[in-house]
C-alpha cells in the first residue's frame, strides 16, 4: 500500500511539474482583468488580482465599473501583439498560472503598474508606483478583489463551480 501511495504522489508531482514551465501562446481572449483564454484553456495571470467583471469602485464621487475597465485595459495592453505565457503551475480551478508577454510588454506587471490590478504576492514595486501616482484603482476607493469575492461570490467567470472544479483539475492533471 505504501508503494502505491508513493507512486501516486510521484505521478501527481510529475504531472504538476509538467504544467510548470510550459510555454503557452496563441490568439487570446480576455476573460477579465487577470484571466485569459486560449481556445478552451483558461489562464490566470500570476502575482496579480484584478477587480471582477461585476465589481464596481468609486472615483471622483461616482461609481464606475472597475472590473470592466480592468478587462478593457488588459485588452488594450495586448493590442494586436502575439501573447506568450510561461506556466508556473495550476490554480485550484485547473487554470494555468502564468506570466505573459504581449510583444515586449509584461502584462502581469503592467496591469499592476497601471493601477488596474493589485499585487498579489508579486509586483510590489509596481503597486507602490501606481499608488504614489494615484493610477487606476488608486485614484479612488475600492474593495480589494479578494474581499469583494468573499462578499459577492467566487469567480465571476466561474465555469468550474462545485465538484466540477475537482473534475477540471483532475482532467488537466491526467491529460484527459
Amino acid at each position: 500500500m505504501a508503494v502505491l501511495v508513493v507512486a501516486g504522489v510521484a505521478f501527481v508531482a510529475a504531472r504538476l511539474q509538467h504544467f510548470a514551465g510550459i510555454e503557452i501562446s496563441g490568439p487570446v481572449r480576455v476573460v477579465d482583468g487577470d484571466s485569459l483564454a486560449i481556445g478552451n484553456r483558461r489562464l490566470r495571470l500570476l502575482g496579480i488580482d484584478a477587480p471582477e467583471l461585476r465589481q464596481r469602485c468609486q472615483r471622483d464621487g461616482a461609481d464606475y465599473e472597475c472590473g470592466v475597465e480592468a478587462a478593457s485595459h488588459l485588452r488594450a495592453l495586448i493590442g494586436g501583439e502575439p501573447v506568450t505565457c510561461k506556466g508556473e503551475g495550476l490554480d485550484r480551478y485547473g487554470r494555468n498560472l502564468v506570466r505573459c508577454m504581449a510583444g515586449t510588454t509584461d502584462l502581469n506587471e503592467m496591469m499592476v503598474r497601471s493601477g488596474h490590478a493589485i499585487a498579489f504576492g508579486d509586483y510590489r514595486l509596481a503597486e507602490t508606483a501606481a499608488r504614489l501616482e494615484k493610477a487606476g484603482l488608486w485614484a479612488g476607493e475600492f474593495q480589494p478583489p479578494k474581499q469583494w469575492r468573499a462578499v459577492h461570490g467566487g469567480l465571476s467567470e466561474d465555469i468550474h463551480a462545485g465538484l466540477s472544479a475537482v473534475t477540471a483539475f483532475l482532467r488537466r492533471l491526467f491529460g484527459v
